[in-house]
């Protein structure tokens, strides 16, 4: 019996709406989900739920189903035919600015971006749980580093905190704006992101500064013809997968967010990844570079060595004139550099690395711009498919596929007039992901990044001690050491609270003297917002804990066994999973701790 009599057959189940959703569904291709329906009276609750299934599907992306599956004929047509996506464009190298940390560009890019963030609202695209890690919580609640044990979203919630109120400091507003902050959620991150920021009361934040955007999935595909895959144990339930984190531009458009935010004078929107712990580090300095440049696009980036598996920032001017500056992944800038006359593909330069900048996938948008061009085009993305076929003659997939977009392609659509550009930072300073578990870390070719969270902690103190050196601190050389297979610099453990010091200006201008000093064995942590560091040196553990209203001078000298980082058993099940996937642990032997809760000015000569 065909598909459309069984849906005939059980019309009389259905409300109007329903009624066109199955009309729907049938002019676009899709009869064969009908096709083993029974008789009204078998299963007629599964049925209510197929369609409720179909609505969300529907109502969730833009244009809905119609609008998905002639976009899905398209690029699967195109994918079997294996035509190439870049054909007719010429790579060249775009045009940004290269940042070096503590030079006076850096310090007047810097201070220009702080006065910028009372006009920001911030973006968090964090729709992914931490199983690839071996961690089964959210990433955002993973400690950024366990000598304090501050998870990476209380982290970067203090962050704009304490670059919203320097922010309002140095532009003397009327009053203190609350910079907005918007969580882009799961079905697998929503509830225990939600429960992780009320039981912390949002680390500090208003609740009302916060909102959750929940990401739907999308529905996949069983082959080429677009029609669309069923569940193999329930024939009511469409598979469904992620559509990828470009959904947080459909979101922000959806939600009015962005009308509001230009209503109340915003002017940049700055999208973040999940657990890269050093980002708010160069933050402030590529937002100066958005305002002084006027960019309406800007990637945050770091240099890139050639061929590394990390895309590359791009100018593509095609044959017939159109131009863009966009993330080229890295398996398809070295083919198509060798295709356009450049014959060794993608080399190093000079410099010892690449002409085109490594994309970190943190982008600044200008709010003006950024909604007249999701006016356009809904908030939709440029999408990609990315099928996997059974054999040569592409006819069949192994599994079912989707539709997939990324946020770093919104520039795609933008006009030749568009200002894109980027910000290059050091790596050190702005980037170290945490997204590869211990066994996939450790296959990682050597020289080459890790990201992992052995490398993503111990890239914290990195950057710390090389800040507190660029401020004139001398920080003792890191010694080598392996956990879980992976050979990792380890320095002094510096870790500071923001409200210490979120820029390299609050840096300098809180260590002074010309003989601090902090050894390899040593961990200092500083958690009062007026410490000031003065001819300190150290050599164990040092933590220091003031209430604000407190100013405490700390110098002379500290020696003690302090705090030992410890090899431990990936495997040892006693363990909590946190520590289990760096592959050490902190041994708190012995420290100094001053903590000052009364308001006063405080010298400390140790």
């Amino acid at each position: 019996m065909s598909s459309s009599l069984n849906l005939e057959k059980n019309m009389s189940l259905l409300s109007p709406d329903q009624v066109e959703i199955a009309k729907m569904l049938l002019e676009i291709g899709q009869g064969h989900l009908f096709q083993d329906w029974p008789d009204p009276g078998v299963d007629d609750d599964l049925k209510q739920t197929f369609f409720t299934q179909v609505a969300l599907l529907n109502s969730s992306y833009p244009g809905g189903l119609v609008s998905y599956i002639k976009t899905a004929k398209e690029l699967l047509a195109d994918s079997k035919a294996g035509k190439n996506p870049f054909d007719g464009f010429k790579p060249s190298v775009p045009s940004g600015e290269v940042l070096t940390l503590g030079d006076e560009t850096f310090i007047k890019y810097e201070e220009a971006g702080v006065k910028q963030v009372q006009n920001a609202a911030f973006v968090l695209v964090a729709g992914g749980l931490g199983e690839r890690l071996g961690y089964n919580g959210i990433k955002v609640a993973l400690p950024m580093e366990t000598t304090t044990g501050t998870c990476f979203l209380q982290h970067y919630i203090e962050s704009i905190l304490c670059l919203s109120e320097a922010s309002y400091k140095q532009t003397q507003g009327e009053c203190q704006r609350d910079v907005p902050f918007v969580i882009m959620t799961s079905d697998d991150t929503h509830a225990r992101t939600l429960e992780l920021l009320e039981s912390n009361s949002y680390f500090g934040m208003k609740p009302t500064q916060v909102k959750l955007l929940k990401q739907e999935k999308v529905a996949c595909l069983a082959d080429n013809d677009a029609r669309l895959a069923v569940d193999p144990k329930n024939k009511y339930i469409i598979q469904t997968k992620p559509h990828g984190h470009g959904d947080v531009h459909s979101l922000l458009y959806s939600s009015g967010l962005l009308r509001e935010w230009k209503e109340a004078g915003l002017r940049w929107v700055m999208f973040f990844q999940d657990t890269n712990g050093l980002l708010f580090k160069a933050i402030p300095a590529a937002l100066g570079v958005s305002a002084t440049k006027e960019y309406h696009v800007n990637s945050l980036a770091v240099p890139r060595k050639a061929k590394e598996a990390i895309g590359g920032i791009t100018k593509l001017t095609h044959a017939d004139g159109r131009e863009m500056v966009i993330n080229v992944e890295y398996n398809q800038l070295d083919p198509l550099l060798r295709a356009t006359g450049h014959p060794d593909g993608d080399v190093n330069c000079e410099t010892g690395y690449s002409p085109y900048p490594g994309n970190i996938n943190q982008l600044i948008l200008e709010l003006g711009p950024y909604i007249d061009e999701l006016a356009k085009t809904g908030g939709v993305i440029k999408e990609f498919v990315n099928p996997k076929y059974k054999d040569a003659t592409k006819t069949e997939f192994k599994s079912s596929t989707r539709l997939e977009c990324m946020m770093q392609d919104y520039p795609k659509t933008l006009p030749p007039s568009a200002r894109v550009g980027f910000t290059v930072t050091d790596p050190w300073l702005a980037y170290a992901p945490v997204k590869n578990n211990p066994e996939d870390a450790a296959k990682v070719p050597k020289g080459n990044p890790y990201h992992s969270a052995t490398s993503g902690e111990t890239a914290v103190y990195r950057s710390n001690s090389m800040i507190l050196r660029k401020a004139g601190v001398k920080i003792d050389d890191p010694v080598t050491q392996v956990f879980n297979g992976q050979e990792v610099e380890i320095w002094p453990r510096i870790v500071w609270s923001p409200k210490w010091a979120v820029t390299f200006a609050d840096v300098k201008r809180k260590v002074s003297g010309e003989n601090s000093s902090v050894t390899q064995k040593s961990t200092l942590v500083i958690k009062g917002r007026n410490v000031l560091i003065e001819d300190l040196s150290l050599d164990g553990t040092l933590v220091i804990d003031s209430v604000d209203d407190a100013e405490v001078k700390v110098g002379g000298s500290v020696k003690n066994d302090g705090w030992a980082i410890e090899s431990i058993d990936k495997d040892d099940t006693s363990l909590p999973e946190e520590v289990r996937i760096r592959g050490f642990k902190i041994n708190k032997v012995d420290q100094l701790e001053k903590s000052y809760s009364e308001p006063g000015k405080y010298t400390v000569n140790l």
